[in-house]
């Protein structure tokens, strides 16, 4: 098991802001797809808990991920896991306690970003187009390992970009909340 702290500011923005900011940043032809399966318990404990289960495909490789909020960002473990694993997970659903959840949990939703990133001052900036149950929407991720400087660097960003800052929703819910 890996563990890791994430940091990161996020924010929605236009279809026309995500191809000008490709564009900018030359990533038009570097974006590549990864689909998340999220998975809860029937009554959607995780998901009231504000804790996050997915499994990650992104090329060949599958990575179960756990993410817990935290006083700072979001604690996350990570479990490299075989494609036999991950299908089996889906179909079957599975025992959470591998990674620390004692739940049974199955599949619930599923969301496909595609993601082209970049270096960004002391961090990692990331535009999305994501794809879920006939929805679309696009928004910046900045990822960082210092709070305060990351902050100040996304708002610099947003001010240079003249992007108005619009709260994300976490993929997982705005997947579970679009499912038919």
């Amino acid at each position: 098991m890996d563990k890791n702290k994430e940091i990161e500011f996020k924010t929605f923005i236009s279809k026309e802001q995500y191809g000008n900011l490709l564009e900018e940043f030359h990533l038009t032809n570097n974006i590549f797809p990864q689909t998340n399966f999220y998975f809860d318990t029937e009554d959607t404990l995780l998901m009231k808990d504000q804790t996050v289960l997915r499994i990650r495909k992104k090329g060949n490789n599958y990575k179960l991920t756990k993410k817990t909020r935290s006083t700072i960002g979001a604690d996350e473990t990570h479990i490299l896991i075989s494609k036999e694993k991950a299908f089996e997970m889906l179909e079957n659903g599975f025992d959470a306690s591998i990674i620390g959840l004692p739940y049974f949990v199955k599949n619930i939703a599923e969301l496909t970003t595609y993601r082209a990133s970049g270096p960004y001052k002391d961090g990692t900036i990331f535009f999305d187009r994501s794809e879920y149950y006939g929805h679309i929407d696009y928004e910046i991720e900045y990822e960082v390992d210092e709070v305060d400087q990351g902050l100040k660097d996304f708002r610099d960003f947003l001010d240079t970009h003249q992007i108005e800052y619009k709260e994300s929703i976490r993929k997982s819910k705005r997947a579970f909340d679009h499912r038919k």
